[in-house]
């Protein structure tokens, strides 16, 4: 098995609680990440499943149980964290502006499900994201699924929304991108304070979106109802 750098005391672990550190843009990754296949992966997984459920006493010889340790192992490696292989990282294939959009794109009410570092619980949410076309546009669903991958992985909101503006805004060659995530948190709703109604929002403004009225727009367009 991997060797664990620990770089903190459990002392120091335990003052932070529940409260989110943050470190860096970049999800935290070792060197070593990917020299091992995704099917290691889950075999390795599946026997630390079957450690816990049987630590915590549960019968694995029950039907309903036996094939738990494989579901739970192939969940966090091929759905749940799919985001962490660079290899998933969708194609984002861009075309040149050649109607001469010149207005904002938004697109709003992006359904995300990610999964929270701290306590390996789910973040559930809806991401908003908006871009002005430097002479470059993307395809729509795309916008969707780089949400998706950067939320199929352990996740801190804050660094999420960072990570989608910075990957739209290499894909289009522009600073003028911006998202704003609203997300309940499973370890706060849950456990915890266990409050059942409060959700976290986080957002980030690139370029022109730093800009007051356009930043004003932007917000205004989120507000507009859009159900069919």
């Amino acid at each position: 098995m991997f060797e664990l750098q620990t770089k903190m005391t459990e002392e120091q672990i335990d003052a932070i609680g529940d409260n989110h550190v943050a470190t860096s843009a970049e999800t935290p990754l070792r060197d070593d990440a990917f020299v091992i296949s995704d099917e290691e992966k889950i075999e390795r997984i599946q026997e630390s499943v079957k450690d816990i459920l049987i630590t915590l006493g549960m019968d694995l010889t029950d039907d309903s149980l036996q094939g738990t340790p494989k579901r739970v192992a192939k969940a966090f490696v091929n759905e749940l964290f799919m985001g962490l292989n660079p290899k998933n990282m969708p194609k984002l294939s861009t075309f040149d502006n050649k109607y001469n959009y010149g207005e904002m794109l938004v697109e709003k009410n992006i359904v995300l499900y990610s999964t929270c570092e701290h306590h390996l619980l789910p973040i559930v949410g809806r991401a908003h994201v908006a871009y002005i076309s430097d002479g470059k546009v993307i395809g729509l669903s795309k916008m969707n699924r780089i949400v998706e991958y950067f939320a199929k992985r352990p996740q801190v909101q804050e660094r999420l929304t960072m990570q989608i503006v910075q990957a739209m805004q290499k894909a289009l060659g522009t600073d003028d991108v911006a998202c704003v995530i609203d997300a309940k948190h499973l370890c706060v709703n849950s456990r915890g304070i266990k409050d059942i109604e409060s959700s976290t929002v986080t957002a980030e403004f690139g370029g022109k979106f730093k800009e007051k009225e356009t930043r004003k727009e932007f917000l205004q367009y989120l507000q507009m109802d859009t159900k069919l």
